[in-house]
């Protein structure tokens, strides 16, 4: 066997990223709750292999395959600006286990005011802790902008919650399961767009094919964050839209009548099984290359955010002289999609 070559582009994602199918296994990988149980030694080591492949070090008898699998568990549990080890539960993949225990606890305890106002205010702390841990190296979230979406977000849906609580009491039980769902897609319409105001604000960065910064654009932040916010309300569907059908029909059975207490472990199981397949497929939904006619200068400059596990867009620029294209420049610009 020869020696692994040094010139794998460790710094993309292993698999194709124009296709639905290399997204996906990409995200698998980096949400693969099983990266929880490494040792600090595990991480480590890791880290050491990547850090030194980048410095042009080879580890002796290293393959292809182990150095891929030791790039994601380095990108699974370091902050890719900083370096620094995030803590545990503001991992990628802590976000299955996560969401499950926190989803079911939602789809469970939905009856009375005080569990509904407690596990949303516990989710948002979830995603509040996930969002400081995948802060920008480069422009991080200030306390302020954290304290402010977090604050929104819990009061949206908290208020969502509990508008809908009182709007179906008369409706049929099935219905009023899922007022936890539409109290998450509310946070998210509010809580992502204050987290990325910044980028908002002033744009996020494009460049050309060659990584060279050329400018900031505004619609691209706006079209980018859209689509996280669509990305993320989807990843909530499965999980909250199909435990609770399941749910309702089972609860009528002896079986859990004369059980009542398996509820809860059996919800939260449910939403588990939909959370692995979701949650990574959620993140691959939208493409991390796509071609958008734009005029070039309408974007205002400045700085921008940008966060890790990004996706990469192509922002096309074309101008035709005598019914004849006569330039077509490719820029990227760069937005977090699941984190």
């Amino acid at each position: 066997m020869g020696e692994l070559p040094l010139n794998i582009n460790i710094e993309e994602p292993r698999w194709d990223q124009s296709t639905f199918l290399g997204r996906a296994r990409h995200f698998f990988t980096v949400t693969d709750p099983r990266n929880l149980l490494l040792s600090g030694a595990q991480l480590e080591a890791s880290r050491n292999i990547v850090q030194n492949y980048r410095a042009g070090v080879l580890t002796p008898g290293l393959t292809e395959d182990q150095l891929w699998r030791a790039k994601y568990v380095y990108d699974s549990a370091f902050h890719p600006d900083t370096g620094e080890k995030v803590v545990l539960i503001g991992r990628m993949s802590a976000q299955v286990p996560m969401n499950m225990t926190i989803t079911g606890c939602m789809l469970t305890f939905y009856r009375t005011t005080p569990t509904v106002v407690f596990w949303q205010w516990v989710n948002q702390s979830f995603n509040a802790i996930v969002n400081y841990s995948n802060r920008s190296g480069d422009a991080p979230i200030t306390v302020g902008q954290l304290g402010t979406a977090y604050v929104s977000a819990t009061t949206g849906a908290v208020a969502t919650a509990l508008g809908l609580k009182s709007l179906t009491k008369h409706l049929p039980p099935l219905v009023g399961r899922f007022v936890p769902f539409a109290a998450v897609a509310a946070a998210n319409c509010i809580n992502i767009p204050l987290m990325r105001q910044r980028e908002l604000q002033v744009g996020i960065p494009v460049t050309d094919e060659t990584g060279q910064r050329l400018g900031h654009s505004v619609t691209a932040a706006k079209q980018g964050i859209f689509q996280v916010v669509v990305s993320r309300i989807c990843m909530a569907i499965p999980a909250m839209a199909i435990p609770p059908v399941i749910m309702d029909t089972l609860e009528k059975k002896d079986f859990l009548k004369r059980r009542p207490w398996l509820g809860a472990p059996l919800q939260v199981g449910l939403v588990g099984f939909c959370l692995v397949f979701a949650t990574p497929l959620c993140c691959a939904l939208f493409p991390q290359r796509r071609d958008l006619i734009a005029s070039p200068g309408t974007d205002p400059p400045g700085d921008s955010e940008v966060s890790p596990h990004t996706g990469i867009f192509t922002r096309t620029q074309a101008s035709a002289r005598d019914g004849e294209e006569s330039g077509r420049q490719s820029t990227y610009f760069k937005i977090t999609f699941c984190s």
